[in-house]
This record gives C-alpha cells, structure tokens and sequence, in this order.
C-alpha cells in the first residue's frame, strides 16, 4: 500500500508554516475538509489548516477531543517525542537547528574538521589503490 499517511484523529503532524513552526501536535478532531482541531502539551487547542500542517508516520490511540491531561498521557505513553527523535526526518531538523544556532568560530571548526578528515580518506584512498596496483 502507498499511502500510509492519513488524516486521522491521533495522527501526530509537524506545523510547517507560521508562529508554531516545528512544533508536533496531534489532530484531536477533524473540522471540515480544510482543517482540523490541533492540540500538542505546549500549545492551545485550535483550528488549523491542513496545509499548515505535515502528517507523520506516528499515531497515537486517541477518542475524539480528549481532555489536555489524557493527550498527555496518551503521548507520554506512545514515547512520542522519543520516536520523533529517532526518526531520520526529525534528527534531520535537529542538525538544522543546531548547525543555524552555530556562530562564526564554531562553523570555522566544523570547516577544518571537514578538511581533516577529507585529508585522512585521500591518504587511506591513496594506499588502497597503491596496493590495488
């Protein structure tokens, strides 16, 4: 099957477009065909378009419009924040975040890190096809 993704109550999206960019929140109900009820542990409950939101693989077991104490615990229970980490998109958006909150010097040390350990698989390179001929 293709498709995986849908618009569900207890799917977990990303909010990839205004003031809660990045932030997870679970779809607790579905509006109409344009937007659903969001609610996440740090957010208030409110409506959101779909186009703001991105669908993720999580989903999370969920009745309609559950209290703020039962979304919690529902998400502490599935280890939400945890699988979210150990996805490869989300640890995609930590190095992103990470690598924007560097300043000048440590970019300068990322930047010879790069260069030593180009030099270091030149070298190994070198040999290899020294002992291949």
């Amino acid at each position: 099957m293709p498709f995986k993704r849908y618009v569900e109550i207890g799917r977990v999206a990303l909010v990839n477009y205004g003031e809660d960019y990045g932030k997870l929140v679970v779809i607790v109900d579905v509006i109409d065909q344009n937007r659903a009820l969001v609610d996440a542990p740090d957010l208030e409950r409110s409506q959101m378009n779909f186009k703001r939101l991105s669908l993720t693989d999580i989903k999370i077991d969920i009745g309609r419009i559950p209290k703020k104490k039962v979304l919690i615990d529902a998400m502490e229970a599935a280890d939400v924040k945890k699988k979210w980490e150990s996805s490869s998109w989300g640890r995609k958006l930590i190095v992103q975040k990470k690598r924007a909150s560097l300043n000048d010097f440590d970019r300068f040390k990322v930047m010879l890190a790069k260069i030593k350990r180009g030099g270091a698989i030149r070298q190994e390179l070198a040999k290899l096809k020294k002992q291949a001929a």
